[in-house]
């Protein structure tokens, strides 16, 4: 095998793993492969299925130029399964086995767990592209349609990742548990997907923007813990998968700093000196801030719930098994056992929020939420950055943890934005100041008018800095068919 870890595109599923050697697992996922591309068809982006697309393609998992470019339809994508090189004598660095050498094989003891994790995880990515199939229909620019396509494609590998797991590690179960992801779907009342914010809609692009800002966060985030895991299959297969992550985190930060940059330039033609006035802002065909904001509210609201509950045995469990660590977990200074630490959760206290130290391993998803929390709050402040160079005082900002919950503490807690707990009538009352309604929505779906020239981009978002692989401002990423 080469020493690159170069990717094999002459087999019928392309990978790194030299999967021709594994007669068994290589049946299966050619097996499982037409069932992904009916699901592809039905479930993939509508109305393009024949457009040739300016995608990468990863061709090694080397740092270094590790993909390239080319025009492909979508259902002609090679996906395949890409795992990071291993590191020699990798060992695992927390929970109960820290310092043994990490598993090549699932460890009979916890191989429901690791199902679990692994399945859940496959989960989030076919449920992404559901979520977004109609997106296209209404893209600002050939540009921004490319990325939508990008994402795609990239979470159905993310996808094969979790599938090429349970069939090499978990037999019948996990072609099973394969079939299973292909069935479910987004927002199905019979058969959803597990996690509630992978059931909502995503109805515009600003809240494409938002979901790849905030959401795919949480995947970093999980992913990250995942790579730490003493099952070294999963490790590898997640470390590769976040260098693919971080392309959805750029189109989320980029894009929604562009619809604001948009906004703040049609202010300064217009004269217009108040970003809090939404009527004479809205009246120039662009998104105003407070409507930005309640996105911010709703979406990282969402996303927070997809960390769990804050006092979790699961997570507990996950961790001194050697499955999930946490984020950056060989950085942290401490045992890596966490079997005496305590950790700082978030309660409601004699009417107050207030932080109780409680031991460290069931607040694991309190820790990782933290860091998660923190990672969107630099993103966040980028934007404010590009608001005050135009002059403005004004400051997005992220809610309190507390705020639109539905999961873990401060499930079915009334909570504003800054964190002051309410009455179920104050609540009612301000709701939606905090939240996107339905003049929101009529509003943003006004301003959905699909732009398929090339070079250009609808009024209500502003051009990239720079093109994807250096192309020239008017490249034709999309090549529509008739």
């Amino acid at each position: 095998m080469a020493t690159d870890w170069a990717v094999d595109y002459n087999t019928k599923i392309p990978n790194n793993i030299d999967l021709a050697g594994d007669n068994r697992v290589l049946r299966a996922l050619e097996s499982w492969l037409p069932g992904y591309l009916n699901w592809w068809h039905d479930m993939g982006p509508s109305g393009f299925q024949e457009s040739l697309v300016y995608l990468r393609t990863a061709v090694t998992v080397d740092p270094k130029g590790w993909a390239k470019f080319d025009y492909v339809r979508m259902p002609e994508y090679r996906w395949g399964i890409l795992l990071a090189p291993p590191e020699p004598g990798r060992t695992i660095p927390f929970g109960d086995h820290k310092g043994e050498p990490a598993w090549q094989e699932v460890p009979g003891e916890y191989r429901a767990m690791l199902r679990r994790l692994v399945v859940i995880q496959g989960d989030t990515e076919p449920a992404s592209v559901e979520q977004q199939r109609h997106l296209g229909s209404t893209a600002p620019s050939l540009y921004d349609l490319r990325n939508l396509f990008q994402v795609n494609v990239e979470e159905g590998r993310h996808l094969w990742a979790m599938v090429y797991l349970l069939f090499k590690y978990f037999g019948r179960d996990g072609r099973e548990e394969g079939d299973e992801l292909l069935r479910r779907r987004s927002g199905s009342e019979d058969a959803p997907r597990m996690l509630g914010a992978f059931n909502e809609a995503t109805p515009d692009w600003l809240s494409f923007f938002m979901f790849t800002f905030f959401t795919d966060r949480d995947g970093k985030m999980q992913l990250e813990s995942l790579g730490q895991s003493g099952f070294d299959p999963l490790s590898r297969t997640c470390r590769f998968m976040l260098t693919e992550e971080a392309h959805h985190m750029f189109v989320g930060t980029s894009g929604v700093a562009r619809v604001i940059e948009a906004t703040l330039s049609a202010m300064r033609r217009a004269g217009v000196a108040d970003p809090t006035d939404i009527e004479a802002v809205r009246a120039l065909g662009v998104i105003d801030l407070a409507a930005i904001q309640r996105k911010i509210n709703l979406h990282f609201s969402l996303s927070l719930d997809l960390f769990g509950a804050e006092m979790s045995s699961n997570a507990a469990n996950f961790f001194r098994s050697g499955l999930k660590g946490r984020y950056q977990e060989t950085k942290i200074a401490d045992d890596h056992r966490l079997l005496d630490a305590t950790y700082p959760v978030l309660r409601v206290v004699d009417g107050a929020i207030a932080p109780v130290n409680e031991p460290a391993l069931p607040a694991l998803n309190m820790r990782l939420r933290d860091d998660y929390v923190e990672d969107c709050a630099r993103g966040i402040e980028r934007w404010n950055k590009l608001i005050a160079s135009y002059g403005h005082e004004y400051r997005l900002l992220l809610p309190h943890v507390a705020f639109h919950r539905k999961v873990g503490e401060f499930r079915g807690v009334q909570a504003s934005p800054a964190g002051a707990l309410l009455t179920a009538e104050e609540w009612g009352r301000q709701a939606d100041e905090w939240l996107p309604g339905e003049q929101d929505r009529l509003f943003i779906e006004s301003l959905m008018k699909p732009e398929s020239r090339p070079g250009e981009f609808a009024p209500w978002i502003a051009p990239p800095k720079t093109g994807i692989d250096n192309r020239p401002g008017d490249f034709e990423y999309v090549l529509i068919s008739p």
